[in-house]
């Protein structure tokens, strides 16, 4: 069985084999076992005033979180040993321990060196971790038997709190200044780092910073950090986003949309990665990309595959900067790839989609209270561990008040009301959601008030592809993907010309609407007749799934034959394909320019090729 798992070519999805959380728990046994072995090592505890221990909650993934203690000699002379004691509130504990023995009595715990990292020298440090649940901080810790702060009565130090979010003023072609509110701390703020698209720049004492040195009509994201008197940093504050003046406002397209969508499954087998971005060239060509998928479940947003979303680790090879992942960092997986990808291309904005052809049933339920589905998307977009990585969200319900794979009897109303809830959680942020194409009359796109729910989106993105398919394995054939319709059409208003109409009829603006391009084919066996129209026997076999196939695999295996619709087909032998060729992709995208449209998206980018030809016609096409 294939482990690749396509989630939203509309018709058919399957969900991730492999198990994430079962590598995190392995590897977690791998460092507790000989821990345990050692216990007893370390040597008595004796007093030491000149030291100081500090704690940090380095992540936390709802159900548990990950704490650290560090010491550090203050003094003139070197610890030879060190023992930390703490006391946890009800409801929260610690569990496996490394780097240290971690014993407990009730609440309180206490936490020894082991035999090779006693030994402390002056000005130096030494760290510890542990996991644990609940969400209660220390309170009560002694180091040696002494205050962790080095004095006689202080109960230990905290970190500081995260600073307000940077708001920005007289930006210029090459300098922007930030402002923010102060953080506080129980000691004392020392100062702030200033972090640009993740890494920082410079650090400030006051709650103002210039920074100079940018490039004109350039996109940056800034987000600043505190730290106290003992060199704690504090969790980071939200991001703001600014664009430099000057450079024309160019971006890839021009003034138009580029956006494509990156599954999260395409890093199971095939092995399609956010470096292959940088690789093929396509990083450099879009503006947007949508990340899928991000599950809907009890009335909320949820995480789809945590390991492919932020615990699989990366090696240096695979990564985006060349750095690999530490078993220990914060965030790995693909949001920290898509944040390494950030840094390097600041251009692009980056949205988490939510729903698709499997998780569109959970829906029906968020619609039942929108105001606390949209607050729990947003406190999930915005994680602390990853808000920086994304600019807004994007809703792929498939369908509201219609049927999908399940179907849906909300009402008219019902997705209109979801999305202004999203709009008010999301602000100003980017809120864009994946439509049918269905086009015609009675269809999909009349059973919703699109056009009212129109004003809470920045862009809709009619899914138009997918109009026909092997689903009907015995034909006739047909284009999946026609850009206007034809002779012998198998259903009339399954066509991009007639859906784009359509909602442009509403009074939708076209600006507000993004035309799709599917990155795939798909076909039928036992077929004769070259030309649409033709009778089957059955789903063409394809890598992944029978009637479906890459462009980057159809171009050589079996190459267009003609055009139809303003797409093209292929026959080979007794298949028969239809998919999307640089060629038709251009004359979609001036048809797309003509009707006046925002631009253009892609399903997906693993299926284009490795230098991204697909993506770089979109590019062309849209200047």
């Amino acid at each position: 069985m294939s482990t690749d798992t396509p989630q939203r070519r509309s018709r058919f999805r399957w969900i991730p084999v492999r198990s994430g959380r079962s590598k995190v728990v392995a590897g977690l046994t791998a460092l507790v076992v000989p821990l345990a072995a050692m216990v007893g090592l370390a040597a008595p505890a004796s007093a030491a005033a000149s030291a100081t221990a500090t704690y940090t909650k380095k992540s936390d993934w709802g159900s548990g979180f990950e704490g650290q203690w560090t010491v550090k000699n203050t003094g003139t002379t070197a610890l030879s040993s060190w023992t930390i004691e703490w006391d946890f509130p009800s409801g929260t504990t610690a569990g496996s321990a490394w780097d240290a023995t971690l014993t407990s009595s009730g609440g309180h715990y206490t936490a020894k060196n082991l035999s090779w990292n006693g030994s402390v020298a002056p000005g130096a440090s030494i760290s510890f971790g542990f996991n644990g649940t609940g969400s209660g901080s220390p309170t009560g810790c002694k180091l040696n038997g002494a205050s962790c702060d080095g004095g006689p009565t202080v109960p230990g130090d905290n970190p500081p709190t995260a600073p307000g979010a940077p708001t920005t003023s007289d930006v210029t072609d090459t300098s922007v200044k930030l402002s923010w509110s102060a953080a506080t701390d129980d000691k004392g703020v020392k100062n702030y780092d200033v972090l640009r698209d993740g890494a920082k720049v410079a650090t400030v004492t006051g709650t103002t910073y210039t920074n100079t040195g940018l490039t004109a009509g350039t996109d940056y994201s800034y987000a600043v950090q505190a730290r106290d008197t003992a060199d704690q940093t504090g969790p980071v504050s939200g991001a703001v986003s600014v664009r430099t003046t000057g450079g024309g406002g160019e971006q890839p397209g021009g003034d138009k949309i580029n956006m494509g969508y990156f599954t999260q499954w395409g890093v199971y087998g095939r092995n399609y990665h956010v470096k292959n971005l940088v690789t093929s060239g396509t990083a450099a060509k879009i503006t947007h990309i949508n990340y899928a998928f991000g599950n809907v479940q009890n009335g909320k947003c949820t995480i789809g595959d945590s390991y492919a979303d932020y615990e699989k680790a990366y090696t240096a090879d695979q990564s985006v900067d060349g750095v690999a992942d530490t078993w220990d960092q914060p965030l790995r997986g693909n949001f920290n790839q898509l944040r390494k990808l950030k840094a390097k291309y600041p251009h692009i904005k980056i949205l988490w989609s939510f729903g698709g052809w499997t998780w569109s049933g959970g829906f029906g339920q968020a619609v039942q209270n929108p105001a606390a589905f949209a607050q729990s998307c947003h406190d999930l977009v915005e994680d602390p561990r990853w808000a920086d990585v994304f600019d807004g969200i994007d809703i792929d319900w498939e369908y509201p008040n219609a049927c999908g794979l399940t179907c849906d009897t909300s009402g008219r109303d019902a997705y209109g009301n979801l999305l202004g809830e999203l709009r008010k959680s999301f602000g100003t942020d980017l809120v864009t959601s994946a439509i049918t194409a269905d086009g015609s009359d009675g269809g999909k796109i009349d059973a919703v008030d699109y056009a009212g729910a129109a004003k809470h989106l920045d862009w809709y993105l009619p899914m138009t592809y997918d109009f026909f398919g092997a689903w009907e394995a015995k034909g006739p054939t047909a284009p999946h993907s026609p850009l206007t319709s034809y002779p012998g059409v198998p259903t009339e208003g399954f066509n991009s010309d007639a859906a784009i109409s359509k909602l442009k009829s509403l009074g939708i603006p076209p600006e507000k609407l993004l035309l799709g391009i599917g990155f795939y084919g798909r076909g039928w066996t036992g077929v004769t007749q070259s030309e649409p129209g033709g009778s089957a026997t059955g789903a063409a076999a394809g890598t992944y799934e029978a009637g479906i196939e890459d462009y980057r695999v159809l171009k050589n295996s079996c190459p267009a034959t003609g055009k139809v619709a303003g797409t093209a087909y292929a026959h080979c032998g007794t298949n028969w394909w239809s998919y999307d060729t640089p060629a038709t992709v251009g004359s979609k995208m001036a048809w797309a320019k003509n009707q006046g449209l925002g631009g253009a998206f892609s399903w997906e980018f693993s299926g284009d090729t490795t230098n991204g030809e697909l993506v770089n016609a979109m590019a062309n096409g849209l200047k």
